[in-house]
């Protein structure tokens, strides 16, 4: 069991200490920071620092989202010196056609919308060089690919929000709680080598839905 006994938490500390709003009491204030300093909180901490929403709104622009993406990957690549090849390119844009996964045969079938029908090898390669990049993400539990429009390589930690309803996933950074996480596999003796956090629940839009 991890413990919610962290070292010194600047953010917890800086909340803590932060004028209080109309209606807020010091005494809450405290609870709030102290639920900052645990594992679950520093992944609340990190959705609410984030740049961007974890799940984007009903009505956003998604043609601007998806611009917006391809102006990334392109960008990261020309900075590693590697080719955003249009078979790339078309991969990628396929899973950016929704903010949900997709499985591999799923993105095959997206692209034969509008192109011959790619071979699976064709597509995999794809998929293997964008998750090399941190352009792409894969969702262990659904067996498929998510897009990631967030500014981060490929061995940043994330945790992935899994809305059982609609099926959108967000993510959000993890680096805080997968420290923790492996260090309690470090003291068990066991060495890690890859920290994949995912969250089933409701997203924001659902809940307000029912």
């Amino acid at each position: 069991m991890l413990s919610n006994k962290l070292p010194y938490n600047k953010q917890a500390y800086e909340f803590r200490n932060r004028p209080l709003f109309r209606g807020e009491s010091m005494a809450g204030n405290r609870v709030l920071a102290r639920t900052l300093g645990s594992p679950v909180g520093m992944l609340q901490a990190a959705a609410m620092t984030l740049a961007k929403p974890a799940f984007p709104a009903p009505d956003h622009d998604h043609g601007r989202c998806t611009a917006e993406a391809l102006t990334h990957a392109d960008l990261v690549c020309r900075e590693r010196g590697q080719k955003f090849t249009p078979v790339r390119r078309q991969v990628l844009q396929a899973l950016l056609s929704s903010h949900r996964p997709l499985g591999a045969y799923e993105v095959i079938d997206e692209l034969a919308r509008s192109m011959p029908r790619p071979a699976p090898i064709t597509v995999y390669r794809a998929l293997d060089f964008l998750m090399a990049n941190g352009l792409v993400h894969r969702i262990e539990s659904r067996n498929a690919y998510l897009a990631c429009a967030h500014d981060h390589d490929a061995a940043s930690a994330v945790a992935f929000l899994i809305c059982e309803r609609c099926g959108l996933v967000g993510e959000v950074p993890a680096a805080p709680f997968a420290q923790e996480l492996n260090a309690a596999a470090r003291a068990s003796g066991f060495a890690p080598r890859l920290s994949v956090v995912e969250i089933t629940g409701t997203c924001t839009h659902c809940q307000k839905a029912s």
